[in-house]
């Protein structure tokens, strides 16, 4: 099971050779550190803790000092995994442990909304906007006669927002091990700078998408046409 920590820093997009583009979210992953280990002998399961991000220790409390000891961790996050998988208390976890062409669940905490109708926060479509009346945005009916109540679950306006939301199956399409860089396609729950925790599904693509890199661009035929112009017109001069 690979897993890991991360922020999410903002969306681009990026090309293959072809031309063709993906919108991808770019995600600060790792580095992350084992701070606890749960065993299923002393804990009942098993799991790994690790810690990502910094704060001051002056901002700690005594209880969370004494537990992350010589780190100052910013947020402290907990993954089961298997029994046969050895983690041990120190281990370092870096981006690189993900490939290219892998999915995985990407968790975090939507952008709170604020007091939402139905329409927005359930998608409801609304009454007709003709024949005069004042509830084009209402919910509607919200019971019967029988049973005097509403029924618990009903959807209606409320708070919007504000919860954890997972995106599954999301392809990695690029990593940037020296920046400890991910990106993934699609959209991922949050805003900037906010944690998400990545998760590996153990699926993955036969071959990885290949992108386009800035870093050594395909030779452009018009401007190597216009330097030999440029260097036969030197010649002549």
């Amino acid at each position: 099971m690979k897993f890991i920590l991360g922020k999410k820093l903002n969306m681009t997009q990026v090309f293959t050779a072809e031309g063709r583009h993906f919108p991808v979210t770019v995600v600060q992953a790792g580095p992350c550190k084992v701070t606890q280990v749960r065993t299923k002998d002393k804990d009942g399961y098993t799991a790994v803790q690790i810690g990502f991000g910094k704060k001051s220790k002056s901002s700690m409390s005594k209880a969370s000092r004494g537990h992350q000891k010589d780190n100052n961790f910013l947020h402290l996050k907990e993954f089961r995994i298997a029994e046969d998988q050895k983690m041990k208390t120190g281990d370092e976890i870096k981006v690189s442990n993900f490939t290219p062409g892998e999915y995985v669940d990407v968790s975090g905490i939507m952008k709170g909304r604020g007091f939402a109708g139905a329409m927005k926060r359930h998608g409801f479509h609304g009454f007709p906007a003709t024949h005069g009346h004042n509830r084009p945005r209402s919910v509607g009916s919200i019971g019967m006669r029988f049973p005097q109540h509403t029924v618990k679950g009903k959807r209606m306006a409320g708070r919007m927002g504000g919860h954890q939301v997972t995106m599954k199956n999301l392809l990695i399409l690029d990593i940037d091990a020296e920046k400890n860089l991910l990106y993934v396609q699609g959209a991922v729950p949050g805003s900037r700078n906010g944690l998400v925790k990545v998760k590996a599904t153990g699926a993955k693509i036969d071959k990885p998408i290949a992108l386009y890199s800035s870093k050594s661009p395909e030779p452009d035929k018009k401007s190597e046409k216009n330097e030999e112009v440029k260097e036969s017109k030197a010649q002549k001069k």
